[in-house]
């Protein structure tokens, strides 16, 4: 407990005094609950009473003093509700894809400590959060879950989340660990992508993510790497992980994710989940067995322990252990509602249809659809959190039915979401007291024309589900959903769509509307955040982390690899077995794809409007090892608000890439001068044979602007050949 020790030193001494069958109990978790429908039982039954009601649970050793893991689903808030901890509710983020919207590193900090304090409070000390798979396919069931399609983005907005998590001294995972870009046969399918690719593209993002968040563990995923289980993969968890990175925490599996005691162990597999989701026990008695013969060394035991006690260390659980206690609502619903308006995003305003007068009287306006008489939707699987003013009734059927795509007849699941309190109708009626509201369902589209002929405004409300274990077939909003928004577009030309997504959706109605609001899946704080960008009380400053296609034929698969029409997972009747899932597009993921074939989207990434307008001016550029951009921001309207200047380049080879961006706050005709500089992987290609990163020697095109296709200014520089060792 000497503090002035490093947390080595500290976990050395411990470790001394441990047993081989003390070290075997620190490496074997179980599930947080002692039953969860779909996971068998193995928990004895003297653990039961110990459990957390929560995710996962890894037993301390009282005799010294070594506290228990406690571990919760994270990244959007406590995820301990329904059948874990009944009547158990958090203060819900938004999705990380919204936080991604925010292009804002201390907006996600932010978050993460609001969820790092309400583990304390909770009695948590490991967070299971900080999701960085790269959005390469958009219709990913998990997409809100993850920070966008850029691992320059993804990297900076994981790490700073990881970082606010771990500054309340709790362990928060990076996860997961690596290229679960897709729900479909997760626990089947074998990625093949090139080493450079990879490099240059997932593995990029995990990379900046543990250099700016240390995150204390790494989770690693179901898929496999070239036909090799992630989490038995030696080349991702030992020659990436620890040799080329230098990782120093533990690597946990995800739940059901192992498969093997001596190959895992081997490979750099630190401990076992939850031995109730997996086959067997894997590293319970064929553990100790495996140990007692040497097919695994005592040693690698002894770091696999050391590495799990120097994390609790390092991230303060021994000399910081939580204190269960009341949690500051208020003030986390501040912070969710604060992420919310940083990242919503507005994609047109046709006539400055918005922002809407807020003192007009006997304005009407009438609010269809999107359930918002009730709450917001939030996306669904194990991050879901039963947010502050939960209740029965927030939960809601979403889909069903039957869909032809391509002449081929789909089904469609019933799901059920989730909603957040509160309601965005409750917050428009507040925001415009002098206005007339009034509110249909959108289920019957005669009905909705009817009130929209009769208002003023028009503000439909769409909504996309998507959940854990299952993607959606289509970016289509589900449903009768378009045919609504172009029945009221008709009835009233002064409409606007709020969309709450999991992710990018296309818009066949987009050239009928005044104007479209992202707003993701919002959190608590959304339906508030809603209606102070509806009215102008918040300027929008959102841009987009994932491109919108066209149509799902711009994509790189235009059917999701592996879907099937009955959406059963192709390759799990009878025994799984591992086929490719082909990633050509290698590193040219979102917009790289866009502009290396010569695409057009709906909307490219990096965009977003403001109520006032921007000047990106006087681009001045220098190279030599790497690339040196400085330029003036200036606001040029008559509005305070914030842009995002992005900067992006094309190497002499290898697809375009943002290389720096920041978020920059001005009031009307107010200047300010940014300087960026570009880390040099990314603008160098992956050499895996050298097993470093090269940059070549040439000019170098760079664009700054507003989004990923803007040219506001263009430059050209000259960058010196070098090297980059990973």
């Amino acid at each position: 407990m000497n503090t002035a020790l490093s947390p080595d030193a500290r976990a050395d001494l411990i470790q001394k005094e441990m047993t081989r069958d003390e070290m075997l109990v620190l490496v074997d978790g179980y599930l947080g609950v002692a039953y969860q429908k779909g996971f068998h039982d193995p928990i004895p039954a003297w653990m039961k009473p110990l459990l957390p009601g929560s995710a996962g649970f890894v037993p301390g050793i009282p005799r010294l003093g070594i506290p228990a893991l406690t571990e919760s689903d994270a990244s959007l808030g406590v995820a301990n509700g329904g059948n874990m901890r009944p009547g158990d509710t958090a203060v819900a983020l938004p999705s990380s894809l919204l936080t991604a919207a925010t292009f804002n590193p201390s907006v996600a900090f932010e978050g993460g400590a609001m969820i790092g304090r309400e583990a304390r409070a909770k009695g948590f000390n490991v967070m299971l959060a900080g999701g960085v798979n790269l959005a390469r396919e958009p219709r990913n069931g998990r997409t809100f879950e993850y920070v966008g399609e850029d691992p320059w983005l993804a990297g900076l907005i994981a790490g700073a989340s990881i970082k606010g998590i771990q500054s309340q001294s709790i362990i928060s995972t990076a996860k997961h660990f690596a290229f679960n870009d897709q729900e479909t046969a997760r626990t089947v399918m074998s990625v093949a992508m090139e080493e450079g690719d990879a490099r240059e593209s997932d593995l990029l993002a995990f990379e900046i993510a543990l250099e700016k968040g240390d995150p204390g563990a790494i989770m690693c995923s179901y898929n496999r790497y070239k036909n090799v289980y992630a989490c038995e993969n030696p080349y991702l968890l030992t020659d990436v992980l620890r040799s080329d990175w230098g990782y120093q925490g533990f690597v946990l599996s995800d739940w059901g994710a192992v498969h093997s005691t001596e190959k895992a162990v081997n490979a750099g597999l630190d401990q076992e989940s939850s031995n109730g989701s997996d086959a067997i026990d894997f590293f319970g008695t064929p553990l100790r067995d495996a140990v007692a013969k040497g097919t695994v060394p005592e040693a690698r035991l002894r770091q696999m322990v050391h590495r799990i006690l120097r994390t609790m260390f390092a991230k303060g659980l021994f000399d910081r252990p939580v204190v269960k206690g009341p949690i500051d609502v208020y003030g986390d619903l501040a912070v969710a509602q604060k992420n919310a308006e940083e990242g919503i995003v507005l994609l047109k305003n046709e006539k400055a249809a918005l922002p809407l007068d807020p003192g007009k009287k006997r304005q009407k306006i009438a609010v269809i659809g999107g359930f918002a008489d009730k709450g917001v939707l939030s996306g669904g699987g194990s991050s879901q959190v039963h947010g502050i003013g939960h209740t029965k009734d927030m939960h809601v059927s979403l889909g069903g039915g039957t869909k032809v795509i391509g002449g081929t007849t789909w089904t469609l699941p019933r799901d059920t979401g989730v909603l957040h309190a509160t309601a965005p109708l409750a917050e428009i009626k507040k925001m415009a007291p002098k206005a007339r509201v009034s509110f249909t369902d959108g289920d019957d589209i005669a009905q909705a024309v009817a009130a929209a002929k009769k208002a003023d405004v028009a503000i439909v409300f769409a909504t996309q589900y998507m959940t854990e274990g299952v993607d959606v077939i289509d970016l289509a909003l589900p449903g009768n959903q378009n045919a609504l928004i172009e029945a009221v577009a008709a009835a009233n030309p002064n409409t606007i769509v709020v969309l709450e997504t999991g992710g990018p959706v296309t818009m066949p109605w987009l050239d009928r509307v005044a104007g479209v609001v992202e707003a993701w899946y919002p959190g608590n704080g959304g339906a508030a955040a809603i209606a102070r960008i509806l009215f102008g009380e918040v300027n929008p400053s959102g841009r987009l982390p994932v491109t919108f296609p066209l149509a799902e034929s711009q994509l790189p698969h235009p059917i999701i690899t592996g879907q099937r029409p009955d959406r059963k997972i192709v390759g799990t009747s009878g025994t799984p077995t591992a086929y490719d899932v082909i990633y050509q597009e290698g590193s040219r993921v979102g917009y790289r794809w866009f502009e290396d074939q010569k695409l057009t989207p709906q909307f490219p990434f990096g965009y977003g409007l403001s109520y006032t307008s921007f000047a990106f001016e006087n681009l001045k550029l220098v190279g030599a090892s790497t690339i040196k951009a400085e330029f003036d921001v200036k606001n040029t309207g008559i509005r305070a608000g914030k842009t995002v200047a992005q900067v992006y380049v094309k190497p002499p080879f290898g697809p375009v890439r943002l290389v720096g961006f920041e978020k920059v706050e001005l009031s009307p005709g107010e200047s300010k001068h940014v300087t960026l500089y570009a880390d040099r992987r990314l603008i160098a290609m992956f050499n895996a044979d050298a097993n470093q990163w090269n940059v070549a020697e040439g000019d170098y095109v760079v664009r700054l602007g507003g989004s990923a296709t803007d040219k506001a200014a263009v430059g050209t520089v000259h960058v010196n050949a070098g090297t980059v060792r990973p």
